[in-house]
């Protein structure tokens, strides 16, 4: 069970995952060695499952940001998924309620390879392209 120390630790991990123990303590009123035992527990209870590395992948390689909504044919999405894991321009795969079956994040040098990647989506179902133009957050 969370109570509002934990929200708020992780909170601040979520803006800041290198925060040190002693300075979330400082925000939370709790020492650093407090704040270590309560992120060691979420980390045992799976709440937290890992740290990662924001890159703004765009100042290393440009790329245009697809984001597709499928439409499957068929409901035996076995071989969908196993084409998700597959392919590395997907970057995120959510399968969603409302409409469509699932929305991809995509990421493509340019045109063609976006022009590409879509005919491979073609044997699975139909698919509706928005091109992202600004990343807000």
């Amino acid at each position: 069970m969370l109570d509002q120390i934990d929200l708020s630790i992780l909170a601040l991990l979520r803006k800041n995952s290198r925060l040190q123990w002693k300075d979330i303590g400082e925000q939370v009123h709790l020492s650093g060695q407090a704040v270590g035992n309560r992120i060691r527990r979420m980390e045992e209870q799976g709440i937290i499952q890992g740290y990662t590395t924001l890159i703004d992948e765009a100042k290393i390689a440009p790329f245009l940001t697809a984001l597709v909504t499928m439409f499957m044919t068929t409901t035996d999405h076995s071989l969908f998924t196993r084409f998700i894991k597959s392919r590395s321009e997907i970057v995120e795969a959510h399968r969603i309620s409302g409409e469509g079956c699932y929305t991809l994040v995509v990421h493509v040098p340019d045109q063609e390879a976006l022009n590409h990647f879509l005919d491979a989506l073609l044997p699975f179902g139909n698919y509706r392209v928005n091109l992202s133009i600004n990343k807000l957050k």
